[in-house]
């Protein structure tokens, strides 16, 4: 091997470990650890304190990809003494005590999370003035817990639904605008359920930390989004026509229901804490790339574009940087978009590294895209590390770049190469990392 190659394959170790570290550090034991605690039945929640014995009942509600690391790590905090109802897309590692589990479906819905959503309605209806509420939100809820607010529209049509607004490459807030307005449980609608309660929501968010209330289609939070937006935003995509005739009536009849807003009584005595997001993430891996002597920035500009817009400006970004003496490392969050055209293995994470791959052969250049949440897509990749090699590894294999690209197949192509980023399912979920070396 020479030393131009074990310098590329030093640049794609020094890649995975800046994620590694970042999503070690960004952990959600770490972040109760610092923000939840319990002493003498009294429950600080950041700033908040809970007598837990003035409660007549306190109910945990836990949705999304990380409800069981959540519901686990409240646990450790403030000690097995809560009842409630889990929602996840995975099973549990154990089950907690006083817990009711449901394994909802992701990206699509299925019967578990009817029943989930069910189950958390007719238990928050039950509520009263005396009962604290925790919610504990994460990534992936919209479609572990989910209701339709018609009963004209039946599973099917709603898992054909949101295969429509998954495969649009519309942004995720503009995504979940849409799902809000035809859920009975999301767009503050749960919160309506538990209406009188106390009710606080710890919120371990996968979207922009301008829009909270988009985390697992905001099901606690009043709704910034409006029946306005879903119809403009469905006219924009172009999916009227593709939604199922019961969805899809009810945008021709414009019948959609508006969400409850924030001078709404059920929020009254509700609070909500960001206990990590995306920014705990780039600042982790900020401060670790610095300690291995890069000059590192942040760039979150290219959130929610086109994955080929965004890599042409990270990557453009990043000659721009590289004029410094020192190595260089450009660092991004948020997430990209694709709008998926046949039936390859792959997701955002890798299309986008693969189409890097593309523009910087022959290049000092390493980039590595993966999700926190473990999962890529359709595959069992995070995401993948592409450099100056990757096309001419690919050459040598007989792996054609651009019919992969083409077939939105980037996944088979790094698996062949050894360059899949693989964690398993973290049970976190804080939207996705990019990680750009110059050197």
């Amino acid at each position: 091997m020479s030393g131009s190659d074990n310098l590329a394959v030093e640049m794609r170790v020094s890649a995975r470990h800046l994620f590694e570290h970042a999503l070690a550090q960004a952990s959600i034991d770490r972040a109760f650890q610092k923000h939840v605690d319990c002493e003498r039945g009294v429950l600080r929640v950041c700033e908040d304190l809970h007598d837990l014995n003035s409660y007549s009942r306190v109910l945990v509600i836990s949705v999304g990809k990380a409800a069981h690391s959540m519901v686990t790590s409240l646990e450790m905090q403030a000690g097995s003494r809560f009842e409630g109802i889990v929602a996840a897309p995975v099973d549990p590692p154990s089950q907690a005590r006083g817990f009711r589990y449901f394994r909802g479906g992701h990206p699509l819905p299925n019967s578990e999370s009817i029943r989930a959503a069910e189950a958390m309605l007719k238990s928050l209806q039950s509520q009263s003035a005396a009962s604290l509420v925790i919610f504990l939100l994460s990534g992936g809820g919209s479609s572990v817990a989910e209701k339709p607010i018609d009963d004209e529209i039946s599973l099917e049509d709603l898992i054909s639904t949101y295969r429509t607004l998954v495969n649009s490459g519309a942004p995720i807030a503009e995504i979940n605008a849409i799902r809000k307005h035809l859920s009975a449980v999301k767009g503050g609608r749960l919160a309506v359920a538990a209406s009188g309660a106390q009710q606080v929501s710890l919120l371990v968010s996968d979207v922009p930390d301008s829009t909270p209330d988009a985390l697992a289609s905001g099901p606690t939070m009043p709704d910034s989004t409006s029946i306005s937006d879903c119809y403009a935003m469905a006219e924009k995509h172009g999916l009227i026509e593709q939604f199922p005739a019961s969805v899809r009536e009810l945008f021709q009849r414009h019948a959609l229901e508006e969400t409850p807003k924030s001078d709404d009584p059920a929020f009254i005595r509700s609070r909500w804490w960001t206990l990590l997001s995306n920014a705990s993430l780039l600042e982790a891996a900020k401060t670790e790339a610095e300690r291995h002597g890069f000059a590192v920035e942040i760039d979150n500009s290219c959130d929610d574009w086109d994955y080929e817009r965004a890599a042409d400006y990270l990557l453009n970004r990043l000659l721009e940087l590289r004029h410094k003496p020192e190595r260089v490392c450009l660092i991004s969050g948020g997430e990209v978009t694709v709008k998926v055209v046949g039936d390859g293995v792959g997701g955002r994470n890798q299309q986008f590294a693969l189409y890097c791959s593309t523009k910087i052969g022959g290049e000092r250049i390493s980039v590595l895209s993966a999700g926190t949440d473990g999962i890529d897509g359709n595959s069992p990749a995070a995401g993948a590390v592409a450099d100056g090699t990757t096309f001419s590894r690919a050459k040598a294999k007989n792996l054609d770049i651009q019919s992969h690209l083409s077939a939105f197949n980037s996944h088979t192509l790094f698996e062949a190469l050894g360059d899949t980023v693989v964690t398993g399912p973290t049970g976190n979920n804080l939207r996705d990392l990019r990680v750009l070396l110059a050197y």
